[in-house]
C-alpha cells in the first residue's frame, strides 16, 4: 500500500473506533465489530462510518421524491440506506437480505471456509493496516456485517422496515408478503450471484419498476455479453462473479416483461477508505 493509503486507511479505522465509543458512551451498545456498509445519519449526531456515501449522490436515483403509498422492495438492503431513505420518503418498505452467509453463492467446489476467509479479510476495518487473522466465527461474521448494523440504525431511528431473509433465486410473495410492489430496487446485488439470469427472473414478476444499479462494464461492442470478474484463484475474489453489459441487461429484462428499459443516470462517488471512484450506470425498467 502506498503512504497515502495507508493514511486514508488508518483515519478510517479511527473513524470506525469513535463511533463505537461514542454509541457505547450513550449507551447504545457495543458496535465496534461491525462493519458499516453505508453512510447513514443518526439521531445524537452520531453518523454511520460507511464505506459508500449515498447522502448526497441518491438525488441522482430516479426516486419520488414523495413515495407515501407505495410498497418498496429493497433487495440487498445491507446497512439499509436505501431501505430507511424509501421509508423517510413516505413508503411502506420490505428489505431483502441474506439469513446467513453460508447462503451466499460460491464458486462450485469452493469450501466455505475460503469465502468466509476472504469476506472477513475485505470487512473488517483493522485488517487493513493491521495485518489479517481470523477472529469470527461464521455467526458473529454474520452479525457484524448485517444483522447487527442494520438493526442498529433501525432501532434509533424508528423504522418500520420490514426485513425479510432470503436468497435472491428463492424470493416469492409468500415470503414477501405482497404478489407486486410498486418499485424494486437493486445496489451492486447482482453481480454477487452464480446464475443472475436465475436471480433476475426470480425479481422480474415482484416488480412494476425495477431500478437497477452496479457495475455494467462499457465497452466497443453492442453484443449482449457477460464479463466474468470471478478470477482463478479461489482466494482472490471479492464474491463476485458475472457483469452483465447494458445491452445483455436490456434484453434480459425485456425478455422478463418489461415494456421499457433505459438508463435513468449515473450512480458516482467515492470508496472509503481506498478512495477507489465509481461510475456505474442506473437502469430502470418499467412494465
Amino acid at each position: 500500500m502506498t503512504s497515502a493509503a495507508i493514511e486514508q486507511a488508518a483515519r478510517f479505522l479511527a473513524e470506525t473506533r469513535d463511533f463505537s465509543a461514542r454509541a457505547a458512551d450513550l449507551g447504545l451498545g457495543d458496535a465496534s465489530g461491525f462493519y458499516w456498509y453505508h453512510t447513514i445519519d443518526l439521531p445524537h449526531g452520531l453518523t454511520t462510518p460507511g464505506i459508500y456515501d449515498f447522502r448526497e449522490t441518491v438525488r441522482a436515483f430516479p426516486f419520488p421524491a414523495d413515495m407515501r403509498g407505495m410498497h418498496v422492495l429493497d433487495v440487498g438492503s445491507a446497512t439499509g440506506f436505501f431501505a430507511f431513505e424509501f421509508e423517510k420518503r413516505g413508503a411502506e418498505v420490505v428489505s431483502i437480505e441474506l439469513d446467513s452467509l453460508y447462503s451466499l453463492d460460491r464458486f462450485p467446489g469452493q469450501p466455505i471456509e475460503q469465502v468466509l476467509a476472504q469476506i472477513e479479510r475485505m470487512v473488517m476495518p483493522d485488517s487493513v493496516i493491521e495485518g489479517f487473522t481470523r477472529k469470527y466465527t461464521a455467526d458473529q461474521l454474520y452479525f457484524n456485517l448485517l444483522k447487527g448494523p442494520f438493526d442498529f440504525c433501525a432501532k434509533l431511528l424508528g423504522s418500520r422496515v420490514r426485513r425479510c431473509y432470503s436468497t435472491l433465486y428463492e424470493l416469492t410473495p409468500e415470503k414477501t408478503g405482497r404478489a407486486r410492489f410498486d418499485l424494486v430496487f437493486m445496489g451492486d446485488v447482482l453481480l454477487h450471484t452464480i446464475n443472475p439470469l436465475q436471480a433476475l427472473a426470480a425479481v422480474a414478476p415482484l416488480c412494476e419498476t425495477l431500478i437497477l444499479s452496479q457495475n455494467i462494464p462499457d465497452g466497443p461492442m453492442d453484443e449482449p455479453a457477460m464479463l466474468y470478474v470471478g478470477g482463478d484463484d479461489p482466494e482472490r475474489d471479492e464474491v463476485s462473479w458475472w457483469w452483465p453489459n447494458k445491452p445483455c441487461l436490456i434484453q434480459l429484462l425485456k425478455k422478463l416483461g418489461f415494456r421499457q428499459v433505459d438508463e435513468a443516470g449515473r450512480n458516482r462517488g467515492t470508496l472509503r477508505p481506498t478512495g477507489y471512484p465509481f461510475d456505474r450506470a442506473i437502469l430502470r425498467a418499467t412494465r
